[in-house]
């Protein structure tokens, strides 16, 4: 019965640390028409988070990033990696960076999950001292 107890109990933890994981699928919306505008996979390698875009909700998969800089330039939307180098400070993922393909501008990010709510993502990229926030769903 003790084992039993204690097995459940792991097994709770993990569900609820995972749930509270920025990690996963995230739906992005577009900020002036609240329109839902893709898919963002955020995960970890090396220690750091990065997100591509899986898939795209309004626009042709082939779509590619015309305005994009460097070697994203002309190369498709669909699976490119537009948040990189993001690390773990003070409760938060940041210190990296996030490019708006519509734009074709990188802005330095922070990103964590609205307080209360495990399936609200905060993402707030800045340019100098403006930023801009947008609120991403999680993909269940």
């Amino acid at each position: 019965m003790k084992k039993t107890l204690l097995t459940l109990a792991a097994i709770f933890v993990f569900v609820v640390a995972h749930t509270q994981s920025v990690f996963g699928t995230w739906k992005t919306k577009d900020d002036e028409t609240n329109e839902e505008k893709s898919h963002v996979e955020i995960y970890e390698a090396s220690g750091k988070l990065y997100g591509k875009i899986t898939k795209l909700l309004r626009e042709r998969a082939d779509r590619l990033c015309e305005k994009c800089p460097g070697e994203r330039k002309n190369q498709p939307v669909l699976n490119m990696i537009i948040l990189v180098n993001m690390v773990l400070k003070e409760g938060m993922w940041q210190a990296g960076d996030i490019l708006d393909p519509e734009k074709g501008k990188w802005y330095r990010c922070k990103i964590w999950l609205k307080e209360g709510d495990p399936n609200t993502l905060v993402v707030r990229g800045y340019l100098g001292p403006f930023y801009r926030t947008q609120y991403w769903t999680r993909v269940k």
